[in-house]
């Protein structure tokens, strides 16, 4: 696991009327500070990728459908410099992944559904200086590639 980063399993307490699922609680081991919330969405096949934040660690989950995450370590000086780390979450793995400043992100909606993929990163997006660094999806600097390739194994 690239140094820094959390995951938290999460339960689905689910009754006649429906299901409950609690993300981020203030009292997490993961918790650090709270930003903003935000939804955004990844249709089938599409990948948003990459970007770093120089200051706000990122907290995410998949709620609806699935998405494969990949993670870089930019960090020149952590002990896990350029590992990368891949998860699928959502609907059928539901995971709250915590990404610290200065490690690549993206993600890739996978399956026939829409991913909708909620975030709660320590900082409210700063819209005159944002805190978003970015690099295409099939960059050089990092050693992925977000194609799945059948019967291979990707990591």
């Amino acid at each position: 696991m690239i140094d820094g980063v959390k995951t938290k399993q999460l339960k689905v307490v689910p009754d006649e009327r429906g299901w409950l699922m609690e993300i981020l609680r203030n009292d997490d081991e993961i918790y650090n500070e709270f930003g903003q919330v935000y939804i955004t969405t990844a249709y089938p096949e599409v990948v948003k990728a990459w970007h770093l934040h120089k200051k706000q660690t990122d907290n995410f989950t998949c709620i609806h459908g699935m998405m494969k995450v990949a993670l870089y370590d930019a960090r020149e000086d952590s002990p896990t410099y350029k590992e990368l780390n891949e998860f699928f979450i959502g609907e059928k793995n539901p995971m709250l992944i915590s990404v610290p400043p200065f490690v690549y992100h993206g993600f890739k909606g996978i399956g026939i559904e829409t991913a909708y993929f909620i975030s709660v990163p320590t900082l409210p997006y700063n819209y005159l200086e944002p805190d978003e660094y970015r690099l295409p999806a099939d960059t050089k600097e990092i050693p992925y590639d977000w194609l799945l390739t059948p019967g291979k194994s990707h990591g």
